[in-house]
């Protein structure tokens, strides 16, 4: 779909055009813009720009692995204290090997843990957290967290599973591991599936295609 394309939603007894709105840029507010691109390019990210302008402006842009969304900061861009940003979801399939890769690159990264408690993960001092990825890594409920230099703050979110309307009817896998977790899980469902009818399934691929489009998209999974 392209950027200019117009849906429709249905409202009550009427239907609206709905322009995509894509929120693409967060800015997050930093006291040293050199060390602050340092840190996000030592965690990998993708530097876009970096444009200093004569009347002292600076727009730094950088974008997460896999990611549809950048952040930015520079100087004279946001009133808004260094550090002030909280609370940045970085979703991910793997929260154990994400978090690996980040302090492989020197990131300060929480250990693995699910709120014990409603909305834990957003707890500065740690309380209301227990150890350890969510039982059977459920959806939604396992994270980590870091800070960069200044002391904004990430969340790493496992999402194995999207809610049923929470993306569009269309499967994309942000990287080659990505799909190959995909690919597993679709795996173990299929040998499941291959158990309980007590045959070979010859149109495995299908069995794999609808699998795979269900569970990226949140519709019911396939029996």
């Amino acid at each position: 779909m392209s950027s200019t394309e117009v849906r429709t939603a249905a409202t009550g007894a009427g239907a609206r055009a709905v322009n995509d709105l894509k929120l693409e840029v967060v800015v997050i507010p930093v006291a040293d813009v050199d060390r602050a691109k340092s840190f996000y390019e030592g965690l990998g990210w993708r530097l876009d720009a970096d444009f200093p302008f004569d009347n002292g402006f600076r727009v730094v842009q950088l974008t997460p692995p896999g990611s549809g969304c950048s952040i930015q900061f520079g100087t004279r861009m946001t009133a808004a204290a260094p550090g002030s940003a909280q609370g940045l979801y970085l979703v991910v399939s793997d929260i154990q090997a994400a978090r690996a890769e980040l302090v492989a690159r020197g990131a300060d990264v929480s250990e693995v843990y699910h709120p014990a408690e409603a909305g834990a993960q957003f707890r500065a001092d740690g309380s209301g957290r227990a150890e350890g990825p969510a039982p059977d890594h459920a959806t939604y409920s396992s994270f980590a967290s870091f800070r960069d230099p200044d002391g904004n703050a990430w969340l790493l979110q496992e999402v194995t599973t999207r809610l049923p309307g929470r993306v569009e009817a269309e499967a994309t896998y942000a990287s080659a591991g990505d799909l190959a977790l995909a690919l597993q899980r679709a795996a173990a469902a299929h040998g499941e599936h291959e158990s309980r009818t007590g045959a070979a399934d010859p149109n495995w691929p299908e069995w794999y295609a609808a699998y795979m489009v269900a569970e990226a998209t949140g519709a019911e999974l396939p029996a």
